[in-house]
C-alpha cells in the first residue's frame, strides 16, 4: 500500500510495497518519502511504513555496467558487519532481483547523524576538543573495519587478497593508459607519475594481513553523532572488498586537509582549527589496531597514486566532451596535487 507520495525516478512504491510484503516486513501505507542527497550518483530515498523508517539505496536510473553488482556487494558487506564494532547502517533487507525496481537495491536503517563537509552543528563548530575527537574517531573507525575477521563473518571470496598489493600499481597504471581512448585527451600530463609508480613497486610491503577494506575512506563517507565527536556510521561501501585494510588509513591521510583546511584532493571542513594532524590520525589508528604501521608512507603514496588516476579519468572524459570541462580542470589540478603529495612523502618532506 502507498499513500500520497512524490514521484521519484527509479522507485515504484507500489512494487516496492509488494516486495516488502513478500519479505515479511511490516505492512501499511508507505509515507513521508523523500529523496536524500548522497555522496554518489546512487538513489537514496527515506520513507516510513508499518511504524518503521527505512532508507532505500539503488543504482542511478542510467546505470553503470557494474551498478547492480555494486548494490549486491554493499548489501553483503553491511550484513557481514552486523554485531561488529564498526559503526554502519543496519541492513534491513536486500533485493538482488533487478526486475523489481529496475536495479538491485537494499533497505537500511536511517542514521541519526551528519556529514562534516556539509556543515558542523553548533556543538561541533564551537568546540575544538569535539572536532579533535571527530578526527580521532574517523581513524579508529578505519581500524575497526580492519579488525573484522572477514572469514568469520562470511565474506571469504568477497575479494582476491592473494597478490592484492602486487596488482595495485599495474592495475591503476593500465587504467591511466586506457584514457587514451577518449578523443581530445592529450594524454596524462602528470609530472613524476612514473617515478611514483616505480617507487611503489620497489618499496612494496612484503608482510601484510588481509581484511575488509572500505575502499574510499574519507571525511565525506562517514556520519557523526549530533551530540558528540563519535562516528554514527561509515557509509557508501561501493568500493569495499577484501584486501589490505591499511589502504583505508592511507586513503584517509591522503585526503586529509592541510593545516588550513584545504589541499589538493582534500575533503574540506570548516572550521578546521582543532582537528588532529595526519600524524595524530596514524597514532589513533595504531592505538586500536595490531597491524604494523611501519610502512604507512607507502600506503599514503599508493592512495595518492590511485585516487589521482581515478580523478584524471574525469579530466579525460571532459576532454572528450563527456563531462564538465570546469570539473575536469578542477579534478586534474587535484590529480597533480595528489602526485605532488606522493612525491613529498617519498622524499620525506
Amino acid at each position: 500500500m502507498v499513500g500520497e507520495l512524490p514521484e521519484i525516478d527509479g522507485v515504484d512504491f507500489g512494487r516496492l510495497a509488494e516486495w516488502m510484503d513478500g519479505e515479511g516486513l511490516p505492512e501499511g501505507d508507505i509515507a513521508n518519502a523523500e529523496s536524500l542527497v548522497g555522496g554518489s550518483q546512487n538513489i537514496l530515498v527515506r520513507f516510513e511504513r508499518g511504524g518503521e523508517a527505512y532508507v532505500l539505496r539503488r543504482p542511478p536510473v542510467h546505470k553503470r555496467k557494474n551498478s547492480d553488482e555494486t548494490m549486491r556487494r554493499e548489501a553483503r558487506v553491511l550484513a557481514a558487519l552486523a554485531g561488529s564494532e564498526v559503526p554502519h547502517p543496519g541492513l534491513k533487507a536486500a533485493c538482488a532481483d533487478e526486475e523489481v525496481l529496475g536495479g538491485a537495491f537494499y533497505l537500511m536503517e536511517p542514521i541519526d547523524g551528519f556529514s562534516a563537509p556539509t556543515g558542523l552543528p553548533e556543538l561541533h563548530a564551537n568546540d575544538s576538543a569535539t572536532r579533535h575527537r571527530m578526527g580521532c574517531a574517523v581513524a579508529e573507525g578505519a581500524a575497526a573495519v580492519g579488525a573484522v575477521d572477514y572469514r568469520a563473518v562470511g565474506v571469504d571470496g568477497f575479494g582476491k587478497p592473494e597478490g592484492y598489493l602486487e596488482r595495485q600499481v599495474g592495475r591503476w597504471w593500465s587504467q591511466l593508459e586506457s584514457y587514451a581512448e577518449f578523443e581530445g585527451y592529450a594524454g596524462p600530463s602528470i609530472p613524476g607519475a612514473e617515478d611514483v609508480a616505480k617507487w611503489l613497486d620497489a618499496h612494496r610491503p612484503t608482510q601484510w594481513s588481509p581484511g575488509i577494506i572500505h575502499g574510499d575512506y574519507h571525511l565525506a563517507n562517514v556520519m557523526y553523532s549530533p551530540t558528540s565527536g563519535e562516528l554514527a556510521a561509515i557509509v557508501d561501501w561501493e568500493l569495499s572488498t577484501v584486501g589490505d585494510p591499511l589502504l583505508d588509513i592511507g586513503w584517509l591521510v591522503a585526503t586529509w586537509p592541510d593545516d588550513d583546511g584545504g589541499g589538493a584532493g582534500a575533503v574540506p571542513v570548516q572550521p578546521w582549527a582543532g582537528w588532529p594532524t595526519s600524524e595524530d590520525l596514524v597514532a589513533a589508528y595504531s592505538a586500536k589496531s595490531d597491524r604494523s604501521l611501519d610502512a604507512i608512507d607507502w600506503y599514503v603514496v599508493l592512495a595518492c597514486y590511485k585516487l589521482g588516476i581515478i580523478l584524471e579519468g574525469t579530466h579525460a572524459r571532459a576532454s572528450a566532451g563527456k563531462a564538465s570541462a570546469k570539473i575536469g580542470d578542477v579534478l586534474h589540478a587535484q590529480t597533480l596535487g595528489l602526485f605532488d603529495k606522493a612525491a613529498k612523502r617519498i622524499a620525506g618532506v
